[in-house]
């Protein structure tokens, strides 16, 4: 008696509200992953339109699998109900709106055996993508990660990502629900020394469905990547603030003294607050190092 092989990779599509697109989406999907012996897994996110009517059209399938969500959690949200159910070594998110070719899937699969890598990211086009507004918000937010931490990767937030699935699950304990995953599971990587790398992708202009992005969307993941480095590097902001703090305070506070009118409030305060920040530094890392050992110690369960 022959047995078929395991598969060895699972496609996560997240969904919310795209009924427009997921018809054509699925037609280019469903055949690959069927010749190639792939896992699928969607996971409607709260849609109110008729995505989930459609997707139930394809539950019969054997190496389909669907998630409905009762209400929206989030594209994060999503995505980590999708990474959680995946049992193959590797697995990749893309996303069902159409802008992404699935026969890429293939192109980072074997990319990422042949280098033996732990995620590889899709690159898209650095050509202009969107709207001006969207590409200066993505610009600054690769900025400022790039002040915060080493960003050796080009395609921060692209949705297009392979992983090696055990990793990936052991992350999720620290990646949010929002849009900001992409880019907080991407820098968790990356702190941990695992292999990332980039391989580049096709990338469409949205034809049917709206986008979710939105202005909020960029501060929301200005905050996690802060909140990311109060996770990894805590001292990197706090002792930058307190050696700010203290070159302020003998800035103004040296002239003063020296004039003979005694010691300035306003310095002492700027002093004051530049140990305050030192030592709030010294604790936050400790707790990072309690966190970050919790990370290690699963990497290590069988």
């Amino acid at each position: 008696m022959t047995h078929s092989p395991q598969p060895a990779l699972t496609v996560v599509v997240p969904l919310y509200n795209e009924a427009e697109a997921l018809p054509a989406f699925l037609l280019r999907l469903l055949p690959l992953c069927q010749q190639q012996g792939w896992q699928v897994i969607f996971v409607n996110d709260g849609s109110r339109d008729q995505t989930r009517a459609i997707l139930e059209q394809y539950a019969h399938l054997p190496f389909v699998r669907i998630f409905h969500h009762k209400v929206n959690r989030g594209y994060g949200g999503a995505l980590k109900t999708g990474l959680l159910a995946a049992t193959t070594p590797y697995v990749v998110t893309i996303d069902g709106d159409g802008q992404h070719d699935p026969e890429d899937i293939l192109h980072l699969f074997h990319f990422t055996l042949q280098h033996d890598a732990d995620l590889v990211i899709g690159r898209r086009d650095p050509a202009p993508q969107g709207d001006l507004y969207r590409r200066l918000g993505k610009t600054l937010i690769r900025a400022f990660t790039r002040l915060l931490m080493p960003l050796p990767i080009h395609d921060l937030n692209s949705g297009f990502k392979l992983y090696r699935t055990e990793l990936a699950q052991i992350y999720l304990t620290v990646c949010p629900d929002s849009m900001a995953f992409s880019d907080v599971i991407t820098l968790t990587f990356l702190n941990q020394k695992d292999l990332v790398l980039e391989h580049p992708i096709h990338v469409y202009p949205r034809r049917q469905g709206k986008s979710t992005i939105s202005t909020y969307t960029a501060f929301e993941t200005v905050m996690q990547i802060l909140n990311l480095v109060m996770l990894f590097n805590p001292l990197k902001i706090f002792l930058s603030l307190s050696a700010l703090c203290f070159a302020f305070g003998l800035l103004w506070g040296t002239p003063i003294l020296l004039m003979g009118r005694g010691v300035s409030v306003g310095a002492m305060l700027a002093i004051v607050s530049g140990l305050l920040f030192f030592f709030i530094g010294l604790i936050a890392s400790q707790l990072s190092s309690i966190r970050l050992g919790e990370l290690a110690r699963r990497r290590k369960r069988p």
